[in-house]
């Protein structure tokens, strides 16, 4: 685990890192350029993730009101989701061995609507957000679902037992 290290796509807020499989990897170069794409990010990164935010907020309201539970935070629409977001203060650094095998940063947060599971929030090769949803550990949604093309799926929609099966507009 590395020093905390200020992450300004995070509001400059202290994070450490922990790294993982670079001791036996054959480009750990990959590593050194995830890390300083994401510390070269401003909080743009996460405005351009906001809709996808929303939607996972979106889907996990509709599922509680679903069950008659109806006490979720109201939120008022993506430019308002990140205010109900308290990042973590851990980043994974670890290359995912699917699809492109780059490097990537993911961090698991606390929101307001999913205490169990919270946020994951994943950065492709340091850059851009490539994956939101409660924290399942992978880092693509095509990994998490064995499913090549949800590979530029940034938030994918869980289908319920009940829902009908999904069309294209599920992804």
């Amino acid at each position: 685990m590395s020093d905390p290290v200020t992450v300004p796509v995070l509001g400059d807020a202290e994070c450490q890192f922990i790294v993982v499989g670079y001791d036996d990897d054959d480009a750990q170069e990959d590593f050194h350029t995830a890390i300083d794409a994401f510390l070269a990010l401003d909080v743009s990164a996460l405005r351009a993730a906001a809709p996808s935010v929303f939607a996972y907020y979106q889907d996990v309201r509709s599922r509680l009101a679903g069950v008659g539970i109806d006490r979720v935070v109201a939120i008022d629409g993506p430019d308002d989701v990140w205010n109900h977001v308290e990042f973590g203060w851990e980043v994974t650094i670890e290359r995912d061995w699917s699809g492109d095998r780059q490097v990537c940063l993911s961090i698991g947060s606390s929101c307001a609507w999913e205490r169990e599971h919270g946020l994951q929030i994943v950065f492709r090769g340091g850059r851009t957000v490539t994956k939101v949803g409660p924290f399942d550990g992978h880092l693509s949604n095509a990994s998490a679902y064995g499913r090549d093309e949800l590979a530029d799926v940034v938030y994918h929609r869980r289908r319920a037992v009940t829902d009908e099966p999904p069309g294209p507009s599920a992804l």
